[in-house]
């Protein structure tokens, strides 16, 4: 008897202030949404690191005048390395070749650059792309060497650009975070000052602290589960009609983003609405109603 006038009290107080709820869940689904594109960010940044990690390559340029002995000296130690993981030697054949099919798309730069601007070269996949300066300090003063590049040293300006995203997106949502909830108060509040001769009432006949409260504890995780599944729904349209969609040929450069990691995103959504609007709802009752 009690749970089901708990339960009516929700859907009547809900009602009763249609507006301010409406309003409350739309600023929970867009502080949620924003929270699980955060979400969704930080695992897509952790997968692409991992996976150009494990492709990552050094390059070692060799000069225009290397001779043979030089080259395949330089070759039989870097295999015998143990830091290495796999070579691949390349000639200027075969980088023109490789050049060209890289820039098909602007052939007056093919037509500009002949075979021999471009150098040997040693392709080098390590066991540890992290160790990459101790490949550079044992090479890059041997004899036939022209310079040392390494890939990660772009991917790290990239990321630092992505990480820079991710800060702005996770400060974002926290800004929304804080709205919601003042709202979310708000409409406590409100509901509360509504009711406050039903709570004067019922206060006085011996009612509970939690019987009194829970309706209003309810109000505010309802509002936040709703605001969770419109933002989860946002979420999946995004990835439907964006991600895998018009913005599909993304997936050739970043990791594309699977249904498993959208999906991930609903519990923690849901968990986050439900429990911040309990706590924020239960706070704001203990100072207005002092009970």
């Amino acid at each position: 008897m009690r749970m089901k006038y708990v339960l009516s009290e929700v859907m009547v107080g809900l009602w009763r202030n249609v507006t301010m709820t409406v309003a409350m869940v739309i600023t929970m689904a867009v502080s949620l949404t924003m929270l699980g594109a955060s979400g969704l960010m930080y695992r897509q940044v952790d997968n692409m690191k991992s996976t150009y990690l494990e492709n990552i390559e050094v390059s070692i340029f060799l000069a225009n005048d290397v001779t043979e002995e030089q080259r395949l000296g330089l070759q039989g130690q870097i295999e015998a390395d143990p830091l290495v993981k796999d070579l691949l030697y390349e000639d200027r054949e075969e980088a023109y070749a490789r050049f060209q099919e890289q820039f098909a798309d602007a052939p007056d730069l093919v037509n500009v650059v002949g075979e021999d601007a471009l150098p040997e070269s040693f392709r080098i996949s390590l066991n540890d792309p992290e160790q990459y300066q101790q490949i550079f300090d044992r090479y890059k003063d041997a004899e036939g060497v022209d310079k040392i590049v390494d890939q990660r040293r772009l991917l790290d300006k990239i990321f630092g650009i992505i990480n820079s995203v991710q800060g702005v997106a996770l400060a974002a949502s926290l800004v929304m975070a804080v709205a919601a909830l003042m709202l979310v108060a708000n409409t406590i509040q409100v509901a509360a000052y509504s009711k406050r001769r039903e709570v004067a009432v019922m206060k006085l006949v011996g009612a509970s602290n939690w019987f009194i409260q829970a309706p209003f504890v309810l109000e505010a995780v309802v509002a936040g589960l709703v605001g969770a599944l419109i933002g989860f729904g946002a979420l999946a349209g995004a990835k439907t009609l964006l991600l895998d969609g018009s913005l599909r040929d993304l997936n050739e450069l970043l990791t594309p983003i699977g249904w498993g990691d959208v999906l991930l995103m609903l519990p923690l959504m849901a968990g986050a609405g439900a429990l911040v609007s309990a706590i924020t709802a239960w706070v704001t009752l203990r100072f207005y109603l002092r009970v």
